[in-house]
């Protein structure tokens, strides 16, 4: 990653990784319903996937040797694992709704105090309005979404679990970053597909790797997709933009996710929306704007670090 990579593109990076993962627990629910595969399966086949087709771009690109990973990239490699498999399960347990929200929406606060707490950065009052904003258009579409959301506590613990894995990766790559010490997004992305990969591989094997053999016309080509869009890409982008933004900044962009996920539903399964997920959407997003808006304002991680 380049050191000065403007703000502006990483709002535009952290924007279309958001929207990509969104697609991810779409793509999850169904392989749930017709493959077989399992929570634990599912991030295993993501992150070999996602190593692999980092590789192959390395290797097409002729870019160099990634260097070994630190003990800070293990460590984002672990909040990765916990934030993926944690989301999966939470999907399959309370369902894709509930657990988007949840995972995305406890995002912001749990970042916010993990700055408070670490480094002792305020968000300013700006920021806690648009944290606010944010959250208040979630539970706007949770609560006003219709009569079919089921919402369970192992469930929303389990997105809960989720979200602090996601808020530590955030925080460590921010951390990074100031001191000048960010990784590549690629090689970011490489090592930590590659930890979570480990971890899981275990319970993976336990729950059962392979979807059943009459499901892999639609089995496959969904884990290539997982393994391309929302993983390998996205992650990519995250890595790079993450660096350069403030965290609850960052936390409050990748609420776009929910609002991804929900023009999927709409416009693959056919789904309408309730007007309150209208408003919402509308509420979430004008949040997501303000906060970009005053992001552009602010000196880049690179002009800070110097």
């Amino acid at each position: 990653m380049s050191p000065a990579l403007p703000v502006r593109r990483g709002l535009l990076y952290v924007t279309l990784a958001a929207t990509a993962w969104g697609t991810a627990g779409a793509a999850a629910s169904v392989l749930y319903d017709r493959t077989g595969l399992g929570p634990f399966a599912l991030t295993f086949w993501r992150s070999v996937g996602g190593c692999a087709l980092l590789l192959a771009a390395r290797a097409v690109l002729g870019a160099t040797r990634p260097r070994r990973p630190g003990a800070r990239t293990l460590l984002i490699g672990l909040g990765l694992t916990a934030f993926q498999t944690a989301y999966f399960m939470a999907v399959a347990t309370t369902g894709l709704a509930v657990a988007t929200v949840v995972t995305l929406g406890s995002g912001p606060v749990l970042i916010a105090l993990g700055e408070r707490l670490w480094t002792g950065e305020r968000i300013g009052r700006g920021g806690a309005w648009g944290v606010t904003a944010a959250l208040a258009g979630l539970a706007v579409i949770v609560l006003g979404g219709g009569g079919d959301t089921t919402v369970r506590p192992g469930g929303v613990a389990l997105a809960l679990a989720s979200g602090a894995g996601y808020a530590a990766v955030t925080l460590l790559t921010r951390h990074a970053a100031r001191r000048g010490q960010a990784e590549d997004p690629a090689s970011a992305s490489l090592w930590s597909f590659a930890v979570c990969a480990a971890v899981v591989l275990p319970l993976a094997a336990a729950e059962g790797p392979l979807p059943r053999h009459d499901t892999l016309t639609v089995a496959l080509p969904l884990l290539l997709y997982v393994a391309a869009v929302p993983t390998a890409l996205a992650y990519g982008l995250y890595f790079a933009g993450a660096a350069v933004l403030l965290p609850a900044t960052v936390s409050v962009i990748a609420l776009i996710e929910p609002v991804s996920a929900t023009a999927v539903a709409i416009g693959v399964l056919g789904e309408r929306p309730a007007p309150a997920t209208v408003l919402g959407t509308a509420i979430l997003l004008a949040a997501v704007a303000g906060m970009g808006a005053a992001e552009t304002r602010r000196p880049s991680a690179a002009t800070a670090v110097e």
